[in-house]
């Protein structure tokens, strides 16, 4: 009898757990209906339990909205244990547009694999999955304790997840300080030839603000100088022509830093279209890593054409850098008309940790080893993830779910896009890159 290989069970492992859960439609509407996550959190503890692992499957607020926890002892007990984690719901997916159907899971002629969840983040699962499942197959031990946490809910902003484990079950992190997750890792081919591996330490915080203001109801024929319709639109329009300016936290400071030396002149922040020439497709993320965004995504306002409304609504996304909510609230407030009234739909910390330590160590040996031309650089992430909540517990979190993507310039775009989707080779290199970064540590 042939002994198996370890490195092409690996292989063979993420990519079959990859497929398999894209095949699980776990999308999240965000009202906490659709079909939820407890078959696929099943699923994954079956997986766990196969190779005498003991998980236990947890739900948070309603039966459907479920998650996987574990914890896998360490040959020293007193190191802190390392949290791996990640969210098994996924955005919505219409199958409108679609190539593939968005959940088949399908691999084409050119070993690519179709679906949502394939990037955002069932890849990332199923590489902690095939790790820890190789590990048991093998017998090793890993140096420290790892906590293994599959969340429900975090594209809603994990108010039936990592902040309702936060609140309700922190033991469910098993006393992890320091979290490997979403969102990081993957190569960028920039078009000067150069790549790097952007690993995320920080993220914006987020705003979804209701806007209200009122006016003066009346007939549509008439003059009217209170109508709250043309209030909301001069303030609209003011805080649109005016955008934040440019402001570097540390993370972005060392990326500029870093990025600039490597394609031999400074980032153009200001000038969008100089920065594509300079980044390429990631010019559109790194842009509004730099500054606070406001857009505008809802508008409302009356119930017939020939009636003034007294009253006109909009909703806003705000991503703000870390240390600026205030400034950046008093700003909207001072823009708007002094009636206006703010309310929130979800209102979400900025954090950001510093690009140093054994993880980061182990994250540049490693790719330095594997990619030679390798260089790993920090940066912001434009939105949120499960690490805001895990960071008020004072977990450190970096965002590296690493993958090779040999070229492919769409990527940013198949986050909640249609024909999202991953090369196999990518994935290949991206377990056996974190199963070496994690042994390391």
């Amino acid at each position: 009898m042939v002994a198996s290989d370890p490195l092409n069970d690996l292989h063979a492992d993420v990519v079959a757990i990859v497929g398999d859960l894209i095949r699980f439609d776990t999308s999240n509407p965000g009202d906490n209906s659709g079909p939820g996550e407890l078959a696929a959190a099943e699923f994954c503890a079956a997986l766990l339990r196969d190779v005498g692992y003991e998980p236990e499957v947890f739900t948070t607020t309603a039966t459907h909205r479920a998650g996987v926890s574990l914890l896998i002892p360490g040959e020293d007990p007193s190191l802190d244990p390392l949290l791996l984690t990640g969210h098994l719901d996924v955005v919505p997916a219409p199958p409108a547009g679609w190539i593939h159907p968005p959940f088949s899971g399908l691999i084409d002629d050119d070993g690519v694999m179709w679906g949502r969840g394939a990037v955002d983040m069932k890849d990332m699962v199923g590489m902690i999955l095939a790790i820890v499942r190789g590990w048991a197959r093998t017998g090793y031990t890993p140096r420290r304790p790892i906590a293994v946490l599959l969340t429900p809910d975090e594209e809603a902003g994990g108010h039936h997840g990592a902040h309702w484990i936060v609140a309700n079950r922190p033991d469910l992190l098993h006393g992890a300080t320091q979290a490997i997750g979403e969102v990081g890792g993957f190569s960028v081919d920039l078009p000067g030839g150069q790549r790097i591996y952007p690993v995320q330490t920080g993220e914006k915080g987020l705003m979804w603000i209701t806007a209200r203001v009122v006016g003066t109801a009346g007939h549509g024929s008439l003059i009217h100088s209170d109508n709250p319709v043309e209030k909301l639109i001069v303030a609209l329009e003011a805080l649109a022509t005016h955008p934040f300016e440019v402001s570097l936290t540390p993370s972005m400071a060392r990326f500029a830093d870093t990025v600039g030396e490597l394609i031999g002149e400074p980032l153009a922040f200001d000038d969008h279209e100089r920065l594509v020439a300079q980044l390429g497709g990631l010019a559109t993320v790194i842009g509004a890593s730099v500054r606070t965004t406001l857009n505008p995504t809802m508008l409302s306002a009356g119930f017939k054409h020939n009636v003034v409304p007294s009253e006109a609504t909009t909703g806003m996304d705000v991503r703000y850098l870390p240390g600026s909510r205030e400034e950046v609230l008093a700003h909207i407030a001072e823009v708007l008309p002094d009636d206006a009234t703010m309310t929130f739909a979800n209102d979400d910390i900025a954090l950001e940790t510093t690009f140093d330590g054994r993880i980061i160590e182990a994250i540049v040996e490693v790719l330095g080893e594997r990619d030679p031309e390798a260089v790993v650089v920090p940066y912001l992430m434009t939105g949120g993830t499960d690490g805001k909540a895990f960071s008020t517990l004072g977990v450190r979190y970096f965002g590296f779910s690493p993958l090779q993507l040999d070229g492919i310039e769409s990527f940013w775009s198949m986050f909640h896009g249609v024909n999202e989707r991953v090369p196999v080779r990518g994935l290949e290199f991206g377990v056996e890159v974190l199963d070496d970064v994690i042994r390391r540590l």
